[in-house]
């Protein structure tokens, strides 16, 4: 499915054709929405709209039965989703679960075979991070569990990109999301999924990030708008590739130390990239190491920089001059996040990682608190 994307015109006029034949609109949002421009244009057709935003980050599995009914009962036709990657995630199970038996309960919808169906969906991001409004992925929890949802009949067939969104996120998370899609476009590159479609988007991607940080970090129009088309566009990369190792690697320190996702993801990319220039000879792609080494020099190139060495230090660099903080860990926080790393994750990883090199790689990535 080719996603139409549309851009928000004189108050919202882009989105008037979209709405025009829809009857009532589940509209699901997070918090953000009473700071941004676009919530003028839903009050003025409330009676179009029904608001759900009864979920957090990390959503529950029962927020999102919760939406179903709310769906259901309303008689909604259409779904809007207004937010970051748990608004989208959330939206994008409604969606899915929405035409399948029962109500949800002892978590039927997890268990039952997913069934596409056609109810119109549009994602309006408010992060250039994520990119999960690109993305056949959403995450949500059930009893303390992670579930992780794949379907292509989820994936928005339209998206509203609208800037002004970005105007008013604080710098700590620009400077996160932002991360997260740099990541999301290098651990790409270096999948062992990767084909000649998903490398070119990650490359676009990379570039974009390059050629826009210093505009989107400054809030102007043309650096936020370029900033969310290479989120969207690492997103579609992604959505071929799935993330590998930082991201395997990254989840447990934002648990631990409180950081955002895309600070974490940054966090470990910056010294794995370093680390994996010079430990290609443990290459587990079958392409070969001289195939993985060409791509690393891609990525540097991608980069602004003339190979990869030079790529990676960019990387370093990159991560210095947003002053963005490496915690500081003790050695039983070592061992736990040594422990943490999901198997399935390195599957997509193009270099052998052991458990050794995990712990040693987590002592590069992080301060270490001596205890003595």
């Amino acid at each position: 499915m080719e996603q139409r994307i549309i851009k928000p015109g004189e108050n919202y006029e882009g989105l008037d054709e979209w709405m025009k034949d829809k009857k009532k609109v589940l509209l699901v949002c997070d918090a953000s929405l009473p700071f941004l421009k676009i919530k003028d244009y839903f009050d003025a057709r409330e009676e179009k709209i029904v608001k759900f935003d009864d979920f957090k980050p990390n959503p529950l599995y029962e927020s999102v039965v919760k939406g179903v009914e709310v769906f259901k009962s309303e008689g909604c036709d259409s779904i809007i989703a207004v937010g970051g990657g748990s608004a989208m995630d959330v939206a994008k199970c409604i969606k899915l679960y929405s035409n399948m038996e029962g109500n949800g309960e002892n978590g039927s919808f997890l268990k039952q075979e997913i069934v596409p169906n056609a109810i119109p969906f549009l994602a309006v991001p408010t992060t250039a991070g994520t990119g999960s409004e690109a993305t056949r992925y959403a995450v949500i929890y059930y009893e303390d569990a992670k579930q992780s949802i794949t379907s292509e009949s989820f994936i928005p067939e339209t998206v509203l990109m609208d800037s002004s969104a970005l105007k008013t996120l604080p710098l700590y998370q620009k400077k996160a999301t932002m991360c997260d899609a740099l990541c999301h476009a290098i651990e790409s590159f270096w999948s062992v999924n990767s084909n000649e479609e998903s490398r070119e988007y990650s490359r676009r991607a990379i570039e974009g990030v390059m050629e826009h940080m210093d505009g989107y970090l400054a809030n102007t129009e043309e650096g936020n708008v370029g900033m969310m088309m290479a989120a969207h566009t690492a997103g579609k990369a992604i959505n071929i590739t799935q993330t590998t190792a930082g991201h395997a690697m990254c989840y447990k320190i934002t648990s631990l130390f409180g950081v955002a996702h895309g600070h974490a993801a940054m966090l470990c990319d910056r010294v794995l990239f370093e680390w994996m220039t010079v430990n290609a000879d443990k290459c587990i792609d079958t392409r070969g190491s001289e195939y993985l080494l060409g791509i690393f020099e891609d990525i540097g190139k991608a980069l602004g920089c003339k190979d990869a060495v030079s790529g990676a230090k960019k990387l370093q660099e990159i991560f210095e001059k947003l002053e963005l903080d490496v915690p500081a860990a003790d050695d039983s926080q070592f061992e736990e996040l040594k422990k943490s790393v999901n198997p399935v994750r390195l599957k997509n990883h193009p270099v052998k990682l052991s458990e050794e090199s995990i712990d040693m790689l987590y002592h590069k990535i992080l301060k270490h608190i001596n205890e003595g």
